[in-house]
C-alpha cells in the first residue's frame, strides 16, 4: 500500500481514508498486522496522524489494539454486520417510500445514470468499482431524501458489511442480482408506488447476510460468527 498525500489537504483525514479504503478493498486483510512506524514511512508523515487514523478505525471495529504500537485488522465481525444492516434497512425502506411519493424527475435522472454506470463496471468485472458505483446508488437516494449526514452514520458503521459483499461479489449471478434489485427499487421509485419500493429494498438488503455461512465456508479464517 503506497498513498502520495495531498499536500494542499491534512495528512491525518487522508492517512484515515486510505487505511479505512485499503481494509475494506481486502488490500489489508483481516488479521493482516499494522505497525505504526512503518505505516508512517509509508505515507510519508509523523506517528501522530496515524495513531489518530487507527484510533478511529478501532472504533469503527476495523482495527483491533494488540500492542502499544501494532495493531491488526480485525476479523468480519458478522453480528456487527448485521446490526450495521438492520440499521441501513430501516432508513432506506422510508427512503424509498419518501422517493416514491416526490417523483422528482431529476432525481429519477440520475439514479438511471447511477446504475447505466454500474452495468459497465459490472460487464467489465471491475468489482472494486462495481461496489463504489452501488454505493454511489444508495448515497443519492440519502441526498434526495434530504439524510446527507445520515449516509455519513452508516458509512461510518458499514465496514464489516462492506468487506462480507466484496467476498460475496465474485459469486456467479451476484453482481446481475444487484442491478436487478436496482432496477426494481429504480422502477418502483419511477411509477410511484412506494409499497413496491419498500418491498424492492427489502429484498435488496438481504443478499449477502443470507449468505454468511458460504462466505463463511470459503474464507473461514476472515470472519468471527
Amino acid at each position: 500500500m503506497n498513498v502520495t498525500l495531498d499536500p494542499t489537504r491534512h495528512a491525518a483525514p487522508q492517512v484515515l481514508e486510505a487505511l479505512r479504503a485499503a481494509i475494506i478493498s481486502l488490500e489489508l486483510a483481516p488479521g493482516i498486522a499494522l505497525d505504526r512506524a512503518d505505516l508512517a514511512q509509508r505515507f510519508g508523515v509523523s506517528q501522530t496522524p496515524v495513531r489518530d487514523a487507527l484510533i478511529r478505525l478501532s472504533e469503527e471495529g476495523l482495527v483491533v489494539v494488540r500492542a502499544q504500537y501494532t495493531t491488526q485488522v480485525s476479523r468480519i465481525d458478522v453480528p456487527a454486520a448485521r446490526e450495521a444492516h438492520f440499521l441501513r434497512r430501516s432508513i432506506e425502506i422510508e427512503i424509498a417510500r419518501q422517493l416514491a411519493a416526490a417523483h422528482d424527475e431529476a432525481v429519477i435522472a440520475e439514479l438511471h445514470t447511477q446504475l447505466a454506470r454500474q452495468a459497465e463496471l459490472a460487464a467489465k468485472k471491475d468489482f472494486l468499482g462495481f461496489i463504489a458505483a452501488d454505493k454511489e446508488f444508495h448515497r443519492l437516494m440519502y441526498v434526495a431524501a434530504g439524510l446527507p449526514r445520515l449516509w455519513s452514520v452508516v458509512v461510518r458503521m458499514s465496514g464489516h458489511v462492506d468487506r462480507l459483499r466484496l467476498l460475496h461479489i465474485p459469486t456467479t449471478g451476484k453482481t446481475e442480482s444487484i442491478l436487478g434489485a436496482h432496477r426494481a427499487i429504480l422502477q418502483a421509485i419511477e411509477s410511484s408506488d412506494a409499497e413496491a419500493a419498500q418491498q424492492a429494498v427489502r429484498d435488496h438488503l438481504s443478499g449477502t447476510l443470507a449468505s454468511v455461512e458460504e462466505i463463511q465456508q470459503r474464507y473461514p479464517e476472515y470472519l468471527i460468527v
